[in-house]
């Protein structure tokens, strides 16, 4: 098997995509069922369209019932099974969730907390990542595994792991790290600077001193979080790469992958992005929140990013309810198949959900599947089936990529740092900032690349950073050129403020741009509730709440200045504009929505960047364009009229096969899926 081009590089998901279209399918667990359900399984997926499975996420038990004694054969006759029916297999490391006989025969493979208690088995992620003895049981089942199907031609991925996310602080992982930070620093005396150990009397000085940040009578030092939070990251992608290599020796050109979740704070996807073949992403929107529909748009962004632009593919999605929210509205059918076409529009190649069928016993009992307790017969099957039908008509997308001239800034070590405990605000954070600053992106249509302060940047006509705390001095470099090079670049507040070691810069902040934006800031302002007064032409009379900053304007202009009170005259939004066009703002305070808006579209018009051409359509209507294919994907629960102009012989509708023209009406979370036609 090869990669895209044929040239036997890389493996990636064109080996499957071109040969059987947009994957569609679930997590397959057939050892929760007698065989004579597998057969029907097999026929179910075949009349629905479905053409993956992943199997054997939480096998452990069932593959290995005793240490080193494997029972293969019902794994055998699954596998044939679908191969046999046509279904590609995903095949799963099942290391996720180890057997109890691994914790009881071996109790320091199980994680313990940061404040010393050993967890127990009977849930599922229960292990230490840096235990020996879990190490060594997890690449031995793996090699069994890719040792028997390594070579299986129904075996068309492999998916080791799942979720990865454990972290522990045990004496086991006290080693690890201590080894991590040699790695990292060379030198305790490196260490003791990086840390900043001067003080509270922290010095080390032997390395036997150094432990995680596990539980102490007040806060712990923040650089030695922050780095014990790459090093978790870091060692949960060891274990990754351990079994991944496992597998490509046993089953070369075949991808591998893992399921990442989005904006998963625990791990830094940036780093583990290069090592996965195919980036497959587990999102799980709200149905009961209208408004998520625009987080999940962003993490659909976010996956595309952590693909280089190349098809990714969403390995788990819910059909209906989840489990896990303490109230659990499920999606309609009409949501299903919203969800499913939103991720086909943003640059997916592949829809697949949790689960196949419905478990009738375990904690996910009452977690939604394409075949729920009540069988087939069901509107929610019967929406499977057609759903599968209308992917197989979207063939023309597959391998095509979304073009965007916008770049989002999103860095997991400046998250983990601007959150820290003893902050100026626990009202200043990460996440919703970044979908606040997205958000008017979402409503203009403007395509979207999420990517790191580190990425290539020239391709970029805007550049948005809303909140990137910390900024390694190897990355200003980029940003900076942004606006050198007749660019804009957009910066959030709090922003610039600490390097790699989350020591503060000094100076005027934002320290490595301040001339960039033309204005510069000496102290960070958490207001009292009632906030304060802007004033301003372009964005008219604002009140600002939570968060501002003493701001000055040095050769820039003020384009929003705070009025009265202690900050009068102070700037909260600050550009300057450059010879050869390019223009650097900043925004020193938490704007309302519609101002933040203002503040955006501004960027957009002097970067000359706009939504796709031939389609006005309501602000809860996304537009995205990937490919030749304009997506129209109506998020409200009431119907909306799309415009549709810019040619002469019309559109064409993939999904209806219809042609249309003019004002086309969009149901409740309908979706058009639009080409031109030609004479």
């Amino acid at each position: 098997m090869t990669g895209s081009d044929g040239s036997g590089g890389t493996p990636t998901l064109a080996a499957l995509t071109d040969e059987v279209g947009l994957l569609y399918g679930a997590d397959w667990n057939p050892e929760q069922w007698h065989p004579d359900v597998w057969r029907e399984d097999v026929a179910l997926m075949r009349a629905a369209g479905v053409n993956l499975v992943t199997v054997g996420v939480f096998s452990w038990a069932s593959l290995e019932p005793r240490p080193g004694r494997f029972e293969l054969d019902w794994l055998d006759r699954v596998v044939d099974l679908a191969h046999d029916h046509g279904v590609l297999v995903d095949l799963a490391t099942p290391t996720a969730s180890p057997p109890p006989w691994l914790g009881v025969l071996w109790p320091s493979a199980r994680a313990v907390t940061a404040d010393g208690v050993r967890m127990s088995h009977g849930s599922r992620n229960h292990f230490c990542p840096s235990s020996p003895h879990y190490r060594e049981r997890a690449l031995a089942v793996t090699r069994v595994l890719a040792e028997r199907y390594g070579a299986h031609p129904g075996v068309r991925m492999w998916h080791v792991g799942n979720e990865y996310g454990q972290v522990c602080w045990c004496e086991h992982c006290a080693h690890e790290f201590r080894a991590w930070l040699r790695a990292r620093h060379g030198s305790l005396d490196e260490l003791n600077r990086a840390w900043g150990t001067a003080f509270w009397s922290q010095r080390y000085d032997e390395w036997g001193q150094v432990i995680p940040p596990r539980a102490a009578p007040y806060l712990v030092n923040p650089t030695q979080v922050l780095d014990h939070r790459r090093f978790a990251s870091d060692q949960l992608l060891a274990l990754y790469l351990e079994q991944r290599d496992v597998v490509r020796e046993h089953a070369p050109g075949v991808p591998v992958t893992t399921n990442l979740m989005g904006f998963h704070r625990p791990t830094d996807y940036r780093r583990w992005a290069p090592h996965v073949d195919v980036v497959a992403d587990d999102v799980y929107g709200d149905p009961a929140d209208p408004s998520d529909v625009v987080r999940v748009a962003l993490t659909h962004d976010l996956a595309r990013g952590l693909a280089g632009g190349a098809p990714w593919l969403v390995m788990e999605q819910a059909a209906g309810a989840v489990n896990w929210r303490p109230h659990n509205v499920p999606k309609t059918t009409a949501q299903l198949r919203l969800d499913s076409l939103r991720a086909v529009a943003r640059g997916a190649d592949g829809s697949c959900f949790f689960q196949w069928r419905a478990s009738t016993a375990g904690a996910e009992r009452y977690h939604s599947a394409l075949v729920p307790h009540a069988g087939p017969d069901t509107a929610l099957h019967r929406a499977v089936v057609a759903h599968g039908a209308e992917l197989a008509r979207l063939r023309r997308v597959v391998g095509t990529r979304v073009t965007a001239r916008v770049a989002l800034v999103f860095d997991w070590p400046s998250w983990w740092a601007a959150e820290e405990p003893a902050s100026p605000s626990q009202r200043l954070r990460a996440l919703p900032q970044v979908l606040a600053y997205y958000r008017p992106l979402w409503e203009d249509g403007v395509a979207v690349d999420v990517v790191g302060p580190d990425a290539d940047l020239d391709a970029y006509d805007l550049v948005v950073a809303p909140q990137l705390h910390l900024v390694e001095d190897t990355d200003v470099a980029g940003l900076r050129r942004v606006v050198e090079r007749g660019g804009v670049l957009l910066l959030g507040p709090f922003s610039g403020v600490v390097d790699r070691d989350a020591h503060v810069r000094t100076g005027r902040f934002p320290v490595p741009f301040a001339d960039l934006v033309g204005g510069s800031g000496e102290e960070w302002v958490p207001l009292p509730d009632a906030g304060v007064d802007l004033r301003s032409d372009l964005l008219g009379d604002v009140r600002v709440h939570d968060w501002a900053e003493r701001v000055r304007v040095d050769d820039g202009e003020a384009v929003a200045a705070v009025v009265g009170g202690d900050l009068d005259g102070c700037a909260a939004v600050v550009r300057r504009r450059h010879p050869g066009g390019g223009q650097g703002w900043y925004v020193g305070a938490l704007l309302p929505p519609d101002a933040l808006a203002g503040v955006v579209r501004a960027c957009l018009d002097a970067a000359g960047v706009a939504g796709p051409a031939g389609v006005r359509a309501a602000a809860d209507v996304e537009v995205v364009r990937r490919g030749d294919v304009t997506f129209c994907l109506n998020a409200a629960d009431r119907p909306r009229t799309v415009h549709l102009t810019g040619t002469a012989d019309g559109w064409h509708d993939l999904l209806t096969g219809a042609d249309v023209a003019g004002d086309v009406p969009l149901a409740p979370h309908g979706v058009l899926a639009l080409i031109e036609r030609t004479p």
